[in-house]
């Protein structure tokens, strides 16, 4: 098991590139978060939901994600309450402190999952969530400490030496914890190092010193993480490299509760786009070819945040200048008429205008849709995709659908100057096929990106990273 010192150490990328190693050697690996917080899933064979980091791990030990390797998602609505999925699916709606009683009961769903994957892998790798040393919520822990007392499994702790602090982060890990909790910790692994790795031999030294655990690796900063999914919105704090010489600009107000951001990974990665996204109290470029609304945990609260940033001002205005609008699973909602939520599934009961550049009305009721989709869209442009959303949007625009799917239903809506489009299909760009046509549809030529192709090169590239710089061997030694 791989825990942190603290949340955003490396955890993910470096759990997806061990498992992308050791499947490299031949072994059956399967990837396992007991409990992971994110807006940002994936769909699973089963129709389930997991974490997205997961979803990339199983892609790195190439197998198919499945719900069990992410058997607890926390999908935060608000600032205190976060919507439990259990093994794919919806358990509970619940705030934060009723959670910490409701552990108790998950932890024999996470077992269960684990033994699962556990008998079908000759490895697997466990990631933790947020850092060991939070005891305050050790009690009914599931996610860290808990889990490894539980299942009887070895740690390895991750320290991220770029944020600074790293050897008292490790050294202090091992003081707070309980004894029993500190000796399954087996050894530990030093990220994000930049420069001569000789000037931090002595830092190795000691932190074993201090804490009796073994020293596994000093991994160097990994240069192109960018190329791959991010999980955690921490990375949207990030800023994007601006492409002066591009020939389309795509802008993205990003709000508070944005879902599935990884939509526009794909978008970030195209030579030809510049991508900008724009945070609250900065207004829109008004040079922008196209904006893009993206999905949303909470979208009444969002579409309440987006007015109160300006942001339906600058779009209204980007329309009457001719420009594009795309709105995707949450953001396509926003785009209608009006949002009902009658009852209360994603925050207090409730309804709202939308910003009626769509003919379409949306009332959020019923099953969570969680299914992959394929399909085409106009000018018989396929795509693959997948859907996750919950309730029904209808309307006059849905006469203009964006897309068919395979199954000859028609998914989306489309205005009827055609430049402001509604879809639930998430996934769309990583498509190279409908990356093209939108690129084409924006004055841009073809798409030279085989975007697919770029996360697997990447992936392997990690693994030779990994692999150089972390003891492998050993890590197979200490697993039991």
């Amino acid at each position: 098991m791989f825990q942190g010192t603290g949340s955003d150490v490396g955890k993910s990328l470096l759990v997806a590139g061990l498992a992308r190693a050791f499947a490299n050697r031949g072994l059956k690996v399967r990837p396992f978060k007991p409990q992971n917080m994110s807006n940002n899933a994936a769909v699973t064979a089963e129709g389930g939901e997991i974490g997205r980091a997961q979803a990339l791990q199983a892609r790195a030990a190439r197998v198919a994600p499945s719900v069990h390797m992410n058997p607890v998602l926390l999908k935060p609505q608000s600032q205190i309450g976060a919507q439990v999925v259990v093994q794919g699916k919806v358990f509970a709606t619940v705030k934060a402190a009723a959670y910490q009683s409701m552990k108790r009961e998950l932890m024999a769903y996470v077992l269960a999952s684990f033994e699962r994957l556990s008998e079908e892998a000759d490895l697997v790798l466990i990631e933790g969530a947020g850092s060991a040393s939070e005891v305050n919520l050790r009690a009914n822990d599931i996610a860290n400490m808990g889990f490894a007392r539980a299942a009887g499994v070895p740690v390895v702790l991750i320290g991220d030496i770029d944020r600074g602090g790293v050897i008292a982060s490790m050294v202090g890990t091992k003081a707070v914890l309980a004894p029993d909790d500190a000796a399954l910790i087996k050894g530990f692994l030093i990220n994000k190092f930049r420069g001569d790795p000789a000037l931090f031999r002595d830092g190795m030294e000691l932190i074993a010193e201090r804490t009796g655990w073994a020293a596994l690796g000093l991994v160097p900063f990994f240069p192109l993480a960018y190329r791959l999914p991010a999980e955690d919105a921490l990375a949207l704090d990030q800023s994007l490299p601006r492409r002066q010489g591009a020939k389309v600009k795509v802008a993205v107000p990003i709000l508070p509760r944005i879902a599935n951001f990884d939509d526009l990974d794909p978008l970030a990665a195209e030579p030809e786009i510049d991508l900008v996204r724009v945070k609250p109290g900065q207004p829109l470029p008004g040079d922008a070819d196209l904006i893009i609304l993206p999905g949303s945990k909470a979208t009444l609260a969002d579409l309440a945040d987006l007015r109160a940033a300006g942001f339906d001002i600058d779009i209204a205005a980007h329309v009457r200048r001719g420009g594009h609008v795309l709105g995707l699973c949450g953001g396509y909602q926003m785009l209608g008429r009006g949002i009902a939520d009658p009852d209360g599934i994603e925050g207090p009961p409730g309804a709202a205008p939308g910003l009626g550049l769509l003919a379409v009305d949306t009332i959020l009721s019923g099953e969570k849709r969680l299914e992959a989709v394929t399909g085409s869209t106009a000018g018989d442009i396929p795509f693959a995709g997948y859907e996750m959303h919950m309730g029904s949007t209808d309307g006059p625009d849905r006469a203009r659908p964006f897309a068919r799917l395979a199954d000859g239903s028609a998914e989306g809506a489309s205005s009827p100057s055609g430049r402001v489009i509604g879809t639930y299909v998430h996934g769309l760009f990583a498509d190279d096929r409908q990356r093209s046509a939108w690129l084409g549809r924006l004055g841009a030529g073809a798409s030279g990106l085989n975007y697919e192709g770029e996360v697997e090169a990447t992936l392997e590239a990690l693994a030779e990273h990994v692999a150089e710089h972390v003891d492998l061997d050993r890590l197979v030694s200490l697993a039991r």
